[in-house]
């Protein structure tokens, strides 16, 4: 039994590297000149914010716990073979994601789509779709929906403005109950650059 269990794994893992070696030519075989979506440049200027980044946070209406010009850290980390970006917030010198807020929010390609989920401290998960600026250097994301309860409200609306290569914004806007609105500014400066990752 136990032989038979093993070889199920070896047979499973075979199959998966034989996709995955699919996968691969079939992405070499591509016009590299094709043109891009717009999805696809959007998700290609997110993967340049992977990295760590500190943040000072504004929040309209103004919020006690986190202050005018609190400091907060975020990390960005390209994984999954470069086809998912991960986004972690944290507040800063509290390091247990399970006693303070540490939302986790992942970006992917879904078709023609930059799809975001995010895991929010409130028990639910809102999804947003990008839309790219003109000029590139903006990626908003606009409600789809949420699952989950929305009983403390929900994450709605999320905007990326890219400055230079250590130096951007984040607007999110949280909807409370009633359909009130609280936005926080975050204003990050890098602090350390990941390790280089194929992105391509």
């Amino acid at each position: 039994m136990k032989s038979l269990r093993i070889l199920f794994s070896f047979a499973v893992l075979s199959l998966s590297a034989m996709a995955f070696a699919q996968a691969d030519a079939h992405k070499s075989a591509a016009p590299s000149d094709a043109p891009k979506s717009d999805a696809q440049k959007s998700f290609d200027q997110l993967k340049t914010l992977a990295g760590t980044w500190h943040a000072s946070i504004t929040t309209d209406p103004p919020v006690k716990e986190m202050g005018n010009g609190a400091i907060g850290d975020v990390s960005l980390r390209v994984t999954s073979r470069g086809n998912a970006l991960v986004h972690e917030m944290g507040e800063q010198g509290k390091d247990d994601p399970t006693k303070y807020d540490h939302p986790v929010t992942m970006f992917y390609l879904d078709n023609d789509r930059l799809i975001l989920t995010h895991y929010c401290d409130a028990g639910n998960r809102p999804r947003m779709a990008a839309r790219l600026s003109p000029d590139g250097k903006t990626v908003e994301f606009d409600f789809l929906d949420v699952a989950g309860n929305t009983q403390y409200g929900h994450m709605e609306h999320a905007v990326f403005t890219f400055i230079d290569a250590n130096h951007h914004t984040e607007d999110w806007t949280f909807k409370l109950k009633g359909d009130k609105l609280m936005h926080a500014h975050l204003d990050l400066q890098r602090a350390t650059q990941q390790a280089s990752i194929s992105q391509k």
